[in-house]
């Protein structure tokens, strides 16, 4: 075991003697952990690209954070002057100055993956793994367990009215959203593992869906043996696992007949969702405060998880039905001039379909604009046949530019040629954000919905988009 892994097993007393450096601490990979470091009693510093709420954040409850990278971050005039250990996102190259330096003086430099396995080694983890739908699903069970007394650790890679994005906790139990990205999720040893669905994603981090099942298959070997499985089987790949005898022992849950737990009687309106959940123990009515088939399934596992986790479903479920979503998930930005303006991360086709279904289920009689921000040139290209018929439920489609995150342009990857995949009949593409609010101020009519599907910067376009209708309607008063 590495001697930096020790920092975690000392008491919190001890611990504010140490100092942990977050480079990236302003992403939502970093700056959930920096907080739970915080709360741990360690020292944090950290640096990014720029200031965001996630930074203002951490400096409120003592963090030293910095914008830019530079070597001199590293340095403190107080004891510790150097810091003990460096943690970095995924997205920081080896030639960054911070990294250099660390390297240069010894100090150990560490991904995620390696730092969750100690930061909750002496916690009982339940841990969130699959394609679409951890940020939900593990907010949910964060959510009940805390509204119940509970006092759980916890990390999520959202903000979640009423509890941030994570928070040290005060028992054993710590429950996380298991990013397979960069197979961060490899980290951890889970004493009860969620995996809500397994469809090939990341194709730049892993080049075919058999790679991509491997790491799930790696993650699942990990569960601890008095742990256990809960798993969707809706989802295609994970029957085809359950034939193959992977998920042995583990507890199904779904919406058609062969799961241990499954949803009958579905009821979907623009306030949320009911139906009936059929299990061993008897059934239960469950409401939800947010739309969509995809979020029942996602409440099923989080219920099933607080059961594990010693939480009777008759005090589980009206907890469940207070949970608000979690922002940039179908999250409402506000209405003007009769237009709604929701804001979503999805940016898988999957994930885009999902969505969609659950805004015509919710907003049937509204007229639905998709505004799609592609994310990466690599997962595009890989998955441009899968959007021919992703928008199928939205009555117009405006594609932007591709945000590129951590990839170099591809001058191939274009706007155009993700609108001609989609066929769809409404489907145009307009580059800059900025233009797309002015195409939408002219076309918008009252009773339309405007849904902003991205994992990057178009999330922007629901506060320009809302000012710019307010504006008009000022005008014409």
């Amino acid at each position: 075991m590495p001697d930096w892994t020790k920092l975690f097993q000392l008491p919190p007393h001890a611990r504010s003697r140490h100092r942990i450096h977050l480079v990236g601490i302003g992403g939502t990979g970093l700056a959930p952990i920096a907080k739970v470091l915080l709360q741990s009693g360690f020292q944090v510093s950290g640096s990014d690209r720029e200031a965001n709420q996630r930074t203002k954040a951490l400096q409120a409850m003592g963090a030293r954070t910095f914008v830019g990278h530079d070597a001199a971050h590293l340095m403190s005039e107080t004891a510790p002057q150097r810091p003990d250990l460096i943690l970095i996102s995924s997205a920081v190259p080896a030639q960054n100055p911070e990294v250099q330096q660390a390297r240069a003086w010894g100090v150990p430099v560490v991904k995620r993956n390696d730092i969750l396995g100690p930061l909750t080694a002496d916690r009982q983890v339940i841990a969130v793994a699959g394609t679409h739908g951890k940020t939900t699903t593990t907010a949910m069970i964060a959510h009940i367990l805390t509204r119940a007394g509970r006092q759980p650790g916890y990390i999520i890679g959202s903000e979640i009215p009423g509890l941030g994005f994570s928070d040290a906790g005060r028992e054993p139990l710590f429950v996380i959203e298991a990013d397979e990205y960069d197979h961060m999720f490899l980290g951890l040893h889970p004493w009860r593992l969620v995996i809500t669905n397994l469809e090939w994603d990341h194709p730049d981090m892993f080049p075919t869906p058999a790679s991509y099942q491997d790491a799930f298959r790696r993650l699942l070997a990990q569960v601890k043996a008095e742990g256990g499985v809960i798993y969707c089987r809706d989802d295609q790949t994970l029957r085809q696992w359950e034939r193959e005898g992977l998920l042995a022992g583990g507890r199904s849950y779904g919406s058609f007949r062969g799961a241990d737990v499954r949803a009958e009687d579905i009821e979907l309106g623009p306030d949320g969702a009911r139906y009936r959940l059929i299990g061993p123990r008897g059934e239960h009515d469950v409401r939800l405060a947010i739309p969509g088939v995809h979020n029942i399934l996602n409440s099923m596992a989080a219920l099933m998880a607080v059961e594990a986790a010693g939480l009777p479903l008759p005090q589980a479920i009206p907890h469940l039905a207070t949970y608000q979503g979690a922002a940039r998930r179908f999250e409402r930005k506000g209405e003007a001039r009769g237009v709604l303006i929701i804001d979503d991360y999805a940016h898988h086709p999957a994930e885009i379909r999902s969505t969609l279904q659950a805004a015509r289920s919710a907003y049937p009689e509204r007229e639905i604009w998709a505004v799609y921000q592609p994310h990466t040139y690599s997962r595009t290209r890989t998955f441009l046949n899968q959007f021919n018929g992703a928008f199928s439920f939205a009555d117009h489609l405006i594609i932007t530019e591709i945000y590129p995150a951590r990839e170099a342009p591809d001058p191939a990857i274009t706007p155009e040629l993700v609108a001609a995949a989609s066929h769809h009949e409404q489907a145009r593409a307009i580059h800059e954000l900025d233009d797309a609010a002015d195409f939408l101020v002219q076309a918008l009519r009252p009773n339309s919905l405007v849904i902003i599907l991205s994992a990057g910067t178009a999330t922007r376009l629901g506060p320009m988009l809302l000012a710019r209708l307010q504006e008009k309607a000022s005008a014409s008063d």
